[in-house]
């Protein structure tokens, strides 16, 4: 079994990601109805959700929010899949 992480990553609108993950696989997703709680509400604005960036295995922000690589993954991909 592999242990999926992020590989790439960057944003491509508000709340989307374009994510690359390490068995190849490439998507887009959208984290708007994800961003709630405490750590993730300063992301709603859209200047602190840019500043997403690859940190280890996954996505995370300069506020400490970060998201389980595995969670990305399993995510709906937000319009027409990248691959």
């Amino acid at each position: 079994m592999t242990v999926i992480h992020v590989t790439n990553v960057k944003v491509v609108g508000p709340y989307s990601l374009r994510l690359s993950f390490n068995d190849g696989t490439t998507k887009r997703v959208n984290l708007r109805h994800e961003l709630y709680g405490e750590v993730f509400e300063p992301l709603r604005d859209p200047e602190e959700f840019a500043k997403a960036h690859l940190e280890g295995w996954t996505v995370a922000w300069p506020n400490g929010a970060d998201f389980a690589p595995e969670f990305l993954y399993e995510l709906e991909p937000e319009g027409e899949p990248v691959n």
